[in-house]
């Protein structure tokens, strides 16, 4: 590395060796054998292992997210309380910050419980898998959401794109295509929306909704770097450098290797910096 940039990665999972009794059988295998993650991230690796890897990667900061992956009650659904997430940030304030999951079918207890993340634990943002709920991020149900983090002034992130994940436990029917962001950025202009996993297999399209908003980004998480598109490595370089934030959605992809391979694209510096680190800085209003 010429330039010591230290990384912010806005996109990380709960998922460590201390906290495998919220980590579902189903998760393992998928990372084992749609992702071929290699077998030592699988079992989970300890908070401080994890963050020896986040040192020799340059990632300063990761952002945990308290997932919900699907709704209460059924057997394959994965759901982080917000308590948990918050002990281990309180016990790494310097290295960890908050992102509070949303259920759109919980209605204003959901609502309640992202203020109260926000304002009394510190969260610094909101994250919606739409595909889990097999609601579209322009749905009814999702709209109080988006108002209340208009009102907190934070951001909230979700899957854009196709769903990986199907099995005959939990077919998830993709719902999430990257115009579907359109509709919601329309209704509120201050919303701060981040689309995550590139938008794959419709970057561009993604690229098109960032480009037209200007509160909507692309989260780079999910997909090594190696494998983006070269319009969507082309938007990051060039014109939409203010528009891209780098993530992981760890444990899908190893943030050593991610950041080995962002070297290798030969991005220009003052783009990389932005990509890297001040795009989250400033979206996120993080402490740099």
């Amino acid at each position: 590395m010429t330039e010591q940039i230290k990384a912010i990665d806005i996109i990380s999972t709960v998922y460590f060796a201390e906290t495998a009794a919220l980590q579902p059988g189903w998760l393992a295998n998928f990372l084992s054998k749609k992702i071929g993650q290699d077998q030592s991230i699988v079992q989970g690796l300890t908070i401080a292992q994890t963050l020896e890897k986040m040192d020799r990667a340059g990632v300063e900061r990761a952002l945990l997210a308290a997932n919900k992956s699907g709704s209460v009650g059924h057997p394959v659904s994965r759901r982080v309380p917000v308590e948990v997430a918050a002990a281990i940030i309180a016990q790494h304030p310097d290295r960890f910050s908050g992102l509070v999951g949303i259920d759109p079918t919980e209605g204003m207890k959901g609502v309640r419980e992202l203020e109260y993340a926000v304002k009394e634990l510190g969260f610094v943002g909101a994250h919606f898998y739409p595909h889990w709920f097999d609601l579209p991020p322009d749905h009814r149900k999702v709209y109080p959401f988006y108002a209340k983090c208009v009102e907190l002034d934070v951001p909230i992130m979700m899957q854009v794109g196709h769903c990986l994940r199907s099995s005959e436990d939990r077919p998830l029917r993709s719902v999430g295509r990257p115009i579907t962001r359109d509709t919601g950025a329309c209704d509120f202009p201050e919303l701060k929306l981040i689309g995550i996993h590139v938008g794959w297999p419709w970057t561009e399209e993604m690229i098109s909704v960032a480009w037209k908003h200007p509160n909507v980004y692309i989260g780079s998480d999910a997909y090594a770097p190696k494998y983006w598109s070269e319009p969507f490595v082309h938007f990051i370089d060039s014109w939409g450098r203010d528009k891209v934030l780098f993530g992981t959605d760890w444990p899908v992809i190893d943030p050593e290797r991610a950041i080995a391979e962002i070297e290798e694209l030969g991005l220009r510096p003052e783009a990389k910096r932005k990509f890297l680190r001040e795009n989250a800085l400033r979206v996120f209003k993080l402490p740099g």
